[in-house]
């Protein structure tokens, strides 16, 4: 096992804050393998690169030789976590929980390596613990301490509803921490009223607490909103590799740095030179192709990081058109509806906003006409942005 100090370098590598630095110390300094935990509830079924970052960081600690617990939270999934909500959110149902909890095992091993992870699931715990023992815990913690996190507290100034069982999550996730004997919990910045809870709790059951690590919200390809499927501005890491490829490259300079500190297992030696390098005159795409090559390679492979940048250098430096392009049979009518029925766009506002902003072409020419229609019994190749493609047959 690496030194303390070392140890101490990669764990804090693009950490926003922890808590507390000097206990992690003492704690390193055992030499003993720490326990290492991090929640998912499997609220929707697939990850993007933004949960991801959490992982990655749990992987500098498997590295480090540390115990690895990747917690699957199907009974607090259930709950829903109210963290910057503005809204009671609706509950799962087991079958969607335990589908979801799939699909989050296929997709983490990718990164972390599954003979040294241990995965856990807090209905283990929870569901012995049976209602006497849910409110034994409830009465460790107040409302009115409860009502200092901001997001309930905004809604309670607000008038806006707060159900009861959202006042279990925090309690709920805090005593993960103790069942898991915890010595470090990692946790993105909006999740820092949660993990101190668990802190409070573990004391209050004569554990030592946990120190808290909390990781940035990674930005999406906007640069500006947290990456989220709901914005559209996300990586999804099962999507295919040549998407993942083109999205990647289509990042500005600057936040390409942000990627690289939160994505990237390159060192932080390397990622300097790289920086170094820039400054003396490399084309930054030709340091971003490092980064999606390795962002593919993990999800997919290596000979699909190859393929994908053939591909790149193809559609986007000799204008050619995808040989892979899906075909789709949809109904004629006005080019919106089309670009909608085509799964070109998720909706026809948003095909509107394309056409404003210049970024549809119908044949490989650009299209400024809104009110266009397409005639059945025609074949268009269809494009929306760089990176969307579709030969629409209308029927």
């Amino acid at each position: 096992m690496a030194d303390t100090d070392s140890q101490l370098a990669l764990i804090k590598r693009g950490a926003d804050e922890l808590l507390i630095e000097s206990e992690l110390v003492d704690k390193l300094k055992t030499g003993r393998p720490l326990r290492i935990k991090a929640g998912f509830d499997p609220t929707a079924p697939d990850l993007h690169l933004g949960h991801t970052v959490l992982i990655n960081k749990m992987r500098h600690f498997q590295d480090l030789g540390h115990h690895i617990m990747f917690l699957i939270g199907d009974f607090t999934g259930m709950i829903g976590d109210p963290t910057g909500k503005n809204a009671t959110r609706p509950p799962l149902s087991r079958e969607q929980i335990l589908a979801n909890a799939e699909t989050y095992r296929e997709q983490v091993f990718k990164i972390l390596d599954p003979q040294k992870t241990e995965v856990c699931f807090n209905s283990t715990w929870f569901e012995p613990l049976g209602a006497a023992g849910m409110i034994k815990l409830a009465a460790q913690h107040t409302v009115a301490r409860m009502l200092e996190r901001d997001d309930f507290s905004k809604r309670y100034a607000g008038g806006l509803p707060i159900a009861i069982h959202e006042f279990l999550y925090p309690l709920c996730q805090g005593y993960d921490s103790v069942a898991m004997k915890s010595d470090v919990e990692l946790g993105g910045t909006d999740q820092k009223f949660n993990l101190l809870v668990g802190r409070e709790l573990q004391k209050h059951y004569g554990q030592s607490p946990q120190c808290v690590l909390m990781m940035p919200l990674l930005e999406g390809l906007d640069g500006v909103n947290k990456m989220s499927k709901s914005l559209g501005n996300y990586i999804g890491i099962a999507e295919p590799s040549k998407e993942i490829f083109g999205k990647l490259m289509s990042v500005s300079d600057e936040l390409m740095w942000r990627y690289f500190d939160l994505l990237s297992f390159k060192g932080s030696d390397e990622i300097q030179r790289l920086k170094r390098e820039i400054a003396d005159g490399r084309n930054p795409r030709d340091v971003k192709v490092l980064l999606a090559r390795e962002i593919v390679a993990r999800f997919h492979s290596s000979k699909d990081a190859d393929d994908a940048l053939s591909d790149w250098e193809l559609r986007f430096q000799k204008g050619a058109l995808p040989e892979d392009m899906p075909e789709r049979s949809v109904a004629a009518g006005a080019i919106a509806q089309v670009l909608k029925s085509a799964q070109l766009v998720a909706s026809t506002s948003e095909a509107l906003r394309m056409i404003d902003g210049g970024g549809v072409r119908l044949n490989g020419e650009k299209v400024s006409d809104k009110t266009l229609i397409l005639k059945s019994g025609e074949i268009v190749v269809l494009q929306v942005g760089k990176r969307k493609f579709a030969r629409v047959m209308l029927a």
